[in-house]
């Protein structure tokens, strides 16, 4: 979705982050950490429309503020005007002084705002105000962004590797993003492709249900090739599929919260899910596997780990491929990803299990 010129939003509350006494976010090895609160200075980053709860937020928002203040750190609150704001938001406020970040919204405002962040030292924090809030899950901060903040506020800063995706965009440029939830290629790029944004808050995770059965009723599941790379020097293993899942955390919440075996955001590798099948049927068992924690790897639908994958067009294909990230639909192939290490800093609470 195209948008004008972005106007640059003004805080809504004060005292913020600005340039006078900066202080320089802590550097941190791969997955070191230090306990108590190391926030000193925070923005939140607010999407007014996430979520199916949306008249209420900013009240949500100053009673987070009011934990930040009462806890000695200072805040302020931006909203975001248009879809990209947040990122835009986020570096502005880094480069004011902020050593963290919080993201108050779905995935796809996380997602956002990691895109800044990414290999730099300010820390991104999560509170879940969205439709889909998958990473804020898997940290165990499903609550109220009074409480979630209560969390932030004793966790640890993290350093983690994260995932990048390589693809082409509707002018058939290359184009690449980071994430940390999960990235696709396929039958559930085509899925969120159809997810309406006006429909997505009113009828939230059943506008999942009702899109994902119609997929799974009338798509054709195409077939396009992958090539993976298990090992960096290994030759590459290529395989034909309809799907593919790359997944960097457990639980998604809900039923889903042992989705994929061996998915962590520790992981150095990519784990992935590859359907080697056009059966509806196989796609089907594949689901309520899902939903009852009861994923297994077989011939048809395999769980491999890999340095990185190549996804390309078949040999003489029309079928049009689609890509996505953390729940944003990106473009399409050709697609490649790999990880990235040491790339961002993200506050996990002590009880998490990421």
């Amino acid at each position: 979705m195209k948008s004008g010129p972005l106007r640059t939003p003004r805080p809504r509350s004060t005292p913020g982050c600005d340039d006078k006494d900066r202080a320089p976010a802590p550097t941190l090895a791969r997955g070191a950490n230090t306990r108590g609160n190391a926030m000193r200075r925070v923005a939140l980053i607010y999407n007014p429309a996430s979520g199916q709860h949306s008249r209420g937020r900013r009240a949500a928002i100053d009673k987070a503020l009011a934990v930040l203040s009462e806890a000695g750190v200072e805040a302020e609150a931006l909203e975001t005007i248009a879809p990209g704001s947040a990122g835009i938001l986020a570096e502005e406020a880094a480069r004011r002084g902020c050593d963290t970040i919080i993201a108050c919204g779905g995935d796809g405002t996380v997602h956002e705002v990691l895109q800044s962040l990414a290999g730099t030292q300010v820390a991104l924090g999560v509170v879940p105000l969205g439709t889909a809030n998958a990473l804020a899950a898997n940290l165990g901060l499903q609550t109220s962004p009074a409480k979630a903040v209560r969390k932030l506020l004793t966790a640890l800063p993290m350093r983690l590797s994260v995932g990048q995706i390589f693809y082409q965009d509707a002018a058939g440029e290359t184009r690449s993003r980071y994430f940390t939830v999960a990235a696709g290629v396929g039958t559930d790029a085509l899925w969120i492709s159809l997810l309406d944004p006006a429909l997505k808050r009113r009828l939230g995770y059943l506008l999942y249900m009702i899109e994902a059965l119609r997929v799974w009723a009338t798509h054709t599941f195409p077939l396009f090739e992958a090539a993976f790379i298990e090992d960096a020097s290994a030759q590459p293993r290529v395989e034909e599929l309809s799907e593919l899942l790359v997944v960097r955390i457990r639980n998604f919440g809900g039923a889903l919260n042992n989705f994929i075996p061996g998915a962590t955001l520790h992981n150095q590798r990519l784990r992935l899910v590859a359907f080697k099948t056009r059966s509806r049927m196989r796609y089907f068992r594949f689901l309520i596997a899902a939903l009852l924690g009861r994923i297994r790897s077989t011939p048809e639908i395999e769980m491999i780990d890999a340095v990185s994958v190549e996804c390309r067009p078949r040999n003489g294909s029309s079928a049009r491929i689609f890509a996505e990230a953390d729940g944003e639909i990106l473009g399409h192939l050709p697609v490649r990803i790999e990880i990235v290490p040491d790339t961002v800093t993200l506050l996990i609470p002590p009880s998490a299990k990421p």
